[in-house]
């Protein structure tokens, strides 16, 4: 096998020593060894450790770091999952930034130098497959304004796990601002708070927020008072953990809140007001500026300097402080705030393209090729399993790429949309002649207003779909969804996006089981807040 045995266990016994993770909940992981016979193999995702065991067989020992059930962007891993990248030989990512930061880094600071590390969204294209653009349709009514760290920081040196800070450093205006993520259960967390002030001392650490090189993320903005505010950014560059962080520009952006934005006295001034907006860290320009698509669509980019562009806040933002106590850095619930709220509920850092590409049975193909290939030559003597297990799999999917086509071509034309709360089905749309119609709450901090709720409705209806379709892992999280469907006496449908569990638990079952649910309940063949049985 790769790599030296007293190589390994001295990594391990430096993470022991340095405490720099924590071992919690997960004593029934599969764990890799120090010495065995099998190549070692690590993944990011259960569904990646499915298509390596598939391929693999009896010659290889799989283990990977996001559990099946858990969310694969925003999984925080622990001491066990570093050991099993220390004992790999192999190592499988989806990345296209699926996984959350911290899988990766952990992934790719523990490999052995001579570990074969693959990242399989962007290398499968050798294998054709097909990789479409990830495309938000987030459906606000006021700009949706996030961050940015746009090009892959090359010229910095920078890695996959290298990071862009974004820090405000500097607030005027007549109030407090605050910049903040909404969690898929409820959580925040704080970024930008002018509340209490700036600390150049330790390089604004408490304002600061942390991107991936060429990544982006949703964002909350909130203001106690109208009026014209400025907010000033610096951007960072740190290329490995240890480095210090090298600046790339700093700039100062406008917000007209709740007033006329030709107040702001920039006569020429683009007013961004609705569509996507990203702040940004542009590091092949090395500067900040604003990225721009007035339409939502992703297509249409404008660019501009932050001295040119006022950010339009409008009176209609206006809001309430909802209860909770993870919301009282904004003041008292029931306050009033100006809010542009993040575009889609939860932490979510993705790139340019959608990276859940096995939900296109092709690409899954394309994947265990991939797969096959690098275990090959981690393992020559191996070769001849791996090409019949490689060989005898992708014919099963074959047959399951059939099924799903076969399957979905049994609803009718008029009732193909996929009505869900995860942007995880664009391949599953696009291969299979689906068409993705979400729905996202303008406000994921609180619940939906009556005109919040109204659109949904108007939505199921005017598409006429007799269902709509939630993740198993996510259901608990999405009642307004659940709720407005009971009361237009629609089903409620299951759908597998990331992460499988105790019913569903390999890649063929899954997508068996994601054709019917779509086909039984898109043609009205099941009954309302049903759940479909997973395949056998």
């Amino acid at each position: 096998m790769n790599g030296t045995t007293s190589a390994r266990l001295l990594r391990v016994a430096s993470l022991l020593a340095s405490g720099a993770l924590v071992l919690s909940g997960c004593a029934t992981k599969p764990a890799l060894a120090a010495h065995s016979d099998k190549l070692q193999v690590v993944t990011t995702t259960g569904l990646l450790r499915d298509f390596v065991e598939n391929v693999g067989g009896d010659r290889v020992q799989v283990a990977s770091l996001v559990p099946n059930g858990a969310d694969p962007h925003s999984y925080e891993p622990s001491l066990r999952d570093a050991r099993n990248a220390v004992y790999a030989d192999v190592a499988f990512s989806n990345y296209a930034l699926l996984e959350e930061h911290n899988v990766i880094k952990t992934l790719d600071s523990n490999l052995g130098h001579d570990a074969m590390n693959v990242s399989l969204a962007e290398e499968a294209v050798k294998y054709a497959a097909e990789i479409i653009p990830l495309v938000e349709n987030a459906n606000l009514d006021t700009v949706w304004l996030g961050l940015r760290a746009e090009g892959n920081g090359a010229r910095y040196g920078a890695t996959r796990t290298s990071e862009v800070e974004l820090s405000a450093t500097k607030v005027t205006g007549p109030g407090d601002v605050f910049a903040y993520l909404t969690g898929t259960f409820g959580e925040t967390d704080v970024y930008f708070n002018s509340s209490d002030g700036f600390s150049a001392a330790d390089g604004y650490r408490a304002d600061t927020m942390t991107l991936p090189v060429d990544a982006h993320t949703h964002l909350s903005w909130a203001f106690t008072a109208p009026g014209i505010y400025t907010v000033d950014l610096q951007a960072r560059v740190k290329a490995e953990g240890t480095s210090r962080p090298v600046g790339l520009d700093t700039g100062t952006f406008t917000f007209a809140v709740g007033v006329n934005p030709a107040e702001a006295g920039l006569p020429n001034a683009v007013v961004l007001g609705l569509g996507h907006a990203d702040l940004t860290a542009n590091l092949e320009a090395g500067e900040l500026n604003v990225v721009y698509d007035a339409d939502g669509g992703g297509h249409a980019r404008e660019r501009h300097s932050p001295r040119d562009v006022v950010i339009d806040v409008p009176a209609k933002a206006l809001s309430e402080i909802p209860a909770g106590s993870q919301f009282s850095f904004m003041g008292r619930p029931g306050e009033q705030v100006y809010q542009l709220a993040q575009a889609v509920l939860g932490k979510h850092v993705h790139g340019e393209i959608d990276p859940h590409l096995w939900q296109n049975v092709r690409n899954a193909m394309a994947y265990v090729k991939m797969i096959r290939d690098t275990l090959m030559a981690a393992d020559p003597p191996g070769a001849g399993t791996y090409q019949a297990n490689a060989a005898a799999y992708l014919a099963e999917l074959d047959e399951l790429d059939n099924y799903v086509r076969d399957t979905i071509a049994g609803i009718p034309e008029a009732n193909r949309y996929l009505v869900t709360t995860h942007d995880a089905f664009g391949y599953l749309a696009d291969a299979y002649d689906l068409e993705i119609a979400g729905f996202v709450t303008p406000n994921p901090a609180t619940e939906p207003s009556l005109a919040d709720r109204r659109k949904l409705t108007e939505t199921i209806r005017s598409l006429g779909v007799p269902a709509v379709f939630l993740e198993p892992n996510l259901a608990s999280r999405s009642s307004t969804l659940t709720e407005v469907a009971g009361e237009e006496d629609v089903a409620v449908c299951p759908i597998y996006g990331d992460t499988f569990d105790g019913a569903v638990n390999d890649y063929v079952q899954m997508m068996r089981f994601n054709a019917d649910s779509v086909r039984n309940c898109l043609t009205g063949t099941t009954s309302t807040n049903s759940r479909e049985t997973p395949h056998e």
